[in-house]
């Protein structure tokens, strides 16, 4: 049983729920009473919290005897959401709930001290009881943070106030007679976890013997060298007291030991050899120029701090093995750095390629040489060209397609798009080029044999300037209404490939793709494969080449969300943000980018064949390409669900995600408005007045081209 020697209000707080109690009244009325009332600061912060409250706040009367105090907080429910706010999402909410179930026990609370509170202070239990017999002294006051006025005053009862003065709600009970076999049932029952800190050789094993026998796990810090054990008498009830350090020991030897009498045991279960230099030495001097061994407030600190992490993961049911850790921070600080300094970076690879700085002259190589310059999902560039003196034929590269390149329909487009180009550079040197789609069939990973003939299509060579200074512009721009003609460039455009263009103008519509598209981005960051792949793909100037992928300044970041891109790019940052359903800001660049450009320009095609998608590519080029001609700045928008027609589809892209794809394919496709059968090729955002941006490099040409007959 508890000790009931000591008053409850000595140590836990007066709770009244009701302002109109007659005993708080009673309360009110006494001489020396302080009262106060920050409510006014406490509604300020709950008006701050993220998400808002859901429930009523309440106002409940706390009053502290040994303060002579009453306060006014919030409610139990409240209180906790607020004071554990900055928890999150190192603790998330589920989380913290999920703690104030646990009920741990704290034996021994000079070094518990620091222990328990820190468990209080991270909420991560629902009760705790507190066991130590001793009183404060003042030689314990530089590890145990109490004040001059608790000299005097049992150390489980200073503990429990301070804690009550953390956290009036949190049901601690207190033990100020210390564990004995009359109280040991009292403590030990309906415990979860027990934490031993005691200096009693004779009860550390009995605690022991107790959790053994309860199969409750056990938990020791001890400060020298970070010294931390973990006993799961849970999940092995035979397993031996101490890690065996001791043997088959009888507690009943061990009581009243001297100091001296106690060393060798202490030796055995600190392991001599592992000890501080400064505490083995010190152990020397006990009994003659030393009352006892030392300990440090600050190692105390780091204790409690690995006690509230074991406990974090025993609540969290995480890997928490029967085992000796040393966390040495002695140790670690020899392991400084002379000067924190940015690690250096790898060479760059080769020197950056301005692909528009010299265009071939004979029409073979300038064909060549438009195909590599065609736009592809993450720069893929999934194609290597196959030349003779009369054409060439442009095959997919099975290697370099990705999981939102369903069915190789990223790819296609591509290569659709490099075709184009290869007709308007062909044009260019008065050259007729004759396409034929899937030559071999559409099994075969030639897609596209491209015959040059004498002739002339003044339209396309035209474009030849617009199509080699292509670039994707990621910059804001500015928005402004595009003009008729314009619109209708573009929609000529399209139709001159046999696809259409749906142009998206109105806030109101922005704003819902904005959203829908922004969802995507999130559930690409949040799914782990397309992480990977994107995280892959992004290359960064001086740490690896950059004729493939996407140059990292070709984003049109700034330094801050440089660096953000750094942590977005780290996996267990995401799998935390995918375990909460988090990570909205994932999307806030892409949002931003939509809401502030002047249309979205949606290619669509009229079927989802691979035949399809190539001549949708080509689409896409030709719209680009006049867009360019139209002063606009063009970024490719690829949501994740591009490429995906059904639910196994979906499936494929994003197993986590599969219905939230399907479901945001077809907000999509509603506000578009969508014919019954248009297919999308890719989203454009188009913005006036962009500024100047990097261009992605390419592939060197022996990459590319794999034959050449004469």
């Amino acid at each position: 049983m508890r000790d009931d020697t000591i008053a409850a209000d000595e140590f836990r707080a007066s709770i009244f729920q009701d302002s109109g109690d007659p005993a708080l009244a009673e309360l009110r009325d006494q001489p020396g009473l302080t009262i106060l009332d920050r409510s006014e600061l406490f509604y300020r912060e709950i008006q701050k919290l993220q998400p808002p409250l859901e429930f009523p706040v309440g106002e409940w009367w706390v009053h502290y005897s040994w303060r002579s105090c009453l306060v006014l907080l919030p409610g139990p429910d409240a209180f906790r959401r607020l004071r554990s706010d900055r928890n999150r999402n190192k603790i998330t909410s589920s989380e913290q709930v999920s703690f104030r179930r646990l009920k741990i026990g704290v034996v021994g609370l000079s070094v518990g001290h620091a222990i328990a509170h820190t468990l209080a202070l991270e909420g991560l239990c629902g009760q705790l009881r507190l066991a130590d017999f001793d009183s404060i002294e003042l030689s314990n006051l530089n590890r145990i943070p109490g004040s001059v006025f608790d000299v005097g005053v049992n150390k489980a009862v200073v503990a429990a106030r301070r804690i009550a003065e953390l956290d009036p709600y949190l049901d601690v009970q207190v033990f100020a007679e210390g564990l004995t076999e009359q109280s040991m049932a009292g403590f030990f029952d309906g415990l979860d976890l027990v934490v031993e800190e005691c200096d009693s050789l004779d009860m550390k094993v009995r605690i022991r013997q107790e959790a053994r026998r309860r199969r409750i796990p056990l938990l020791m810090e001890t400060s020298d060298r970070g010294l931390f054990d973990v006993e799961r008498y849970d999940q092995e009830p035979g397993r031996s007291l101490f890690h065996g350090l001791l043997g088959d020991i009888d507690p009943q030897t061990l009581h009243g030991l001297s100091t001296r009498d106690k060393a060798p045991h202490v030796m055995r279960i600190l392991q001599a050899q592992e000890l501080s230099a400064r505490m083995a030495a010190s152990m020397v001097e006990i009994d003659r120029t030393l009352s006892t061994w030392p300990q440090l407030g600050g190692d105390i600190q780091l204790g409690a701090a690995m006690v509230a992490t074991a406990v974090r993961r025993f609540g969290r049911d995480e890997h928490l093995p029967s085992g000796r850790i040393r966390v040495d921070l002695e140790e670690s600080f020899d392991l400084l750095d002379p000067v924190i300094q940015q690690r250096p970076s790898a060479a760059p690879i080769g020197e950056p390629t301005d692909l528009t700085a010299e265009i071939p002259l004979a029409p073979m190589d300038a064909v060549i040489h438009a195909v590599r310059l065609a736009p592809s999902g993450g720069n893929a560039q999934p194609w290597s060209v196959n030349a003779t003196n009369s054409g060439i034929t442009i095959s997919l590269v099975r290697e370099r397609s990705s999981a939102m390149d369903h069915e190789f329909r990223g790819s296609y487009v591509a290569i659709g798009a490099a075709s184009y180009n290869a007709r308007v550079a062909a044009a260019s040197h008065r050259r007729r080029a004759n396409v034929q789609w899937l030559p071999n069939g559409c099994g075969s990973d030639v897609v596209v044999a491209i015959d040059l003939q004498a002739g002339e299509e003044p339209d396309l060579a035209l474009q030849y300037s617009a199509m080699v200074h292509r670039i994707s512009n990621r910059s804001i721009g500015r928005r402004a209404a595009l003009s008729d003609e314009a619109k209708g460039d573009l929609v000529t455009a399209a139709a001159a490939e046999g696809a259409a263009v749906h142009i998206v103008e109105d806030a109101g519509r922005l704003g819902e793709l904005a959203d829908v598209l922004a969802e995507s981005d999130r559930l690409r960051y949040l799914t782990p494969l397309l992480h990977l792949q994107m995280t892959s793909e992004l290359k960064w100037p001086g740490r690896e080449r950059l004729d493939a992928g996407i140059d990292v300044r070709t984003l049109n970041l700034d330094d801050p969300d440089l660096a953000k891109l750094q942590v977005a790019q780290r996996p267990e940052v995401m799998a935390n943000l995918a375990a909460w359903n988090g990570g909205s800001a994932l999307g806030d660049d892409t949002r931003d980018r939509i809401n502030a450009s002047s249309a979205l320009v949606v290619v669509v095609g009229p079927g989802h064949t691979a035949l399809d998608y190539l001549r949708g590519g080509a689409a896409v080029e030709r719209v680009w390409i006049t867009a360019e001609q139209l002063g606009l700045g063009v970024q490719p928008v690829s949501p994740i669900f591009l490429y995906t027609l059904q639910d196994a589809d979906f499936l494929a892209v994003s197993v986590p995600f599969h219905r939230q794809l399907s479901g945001l394919r077809d907000r999509f496709s509603m506000i578009l408005n969508l014919a019954e059968g248009e297919v999308p090729m890719l989203v454009l955002r188009v913005s006036h007045d962009p500024a100047k941006a990097v261009r992605s490099e390419r592939l060197p040409i022996d990459e590319v081209l794999t034959d050449l007959t004469a």
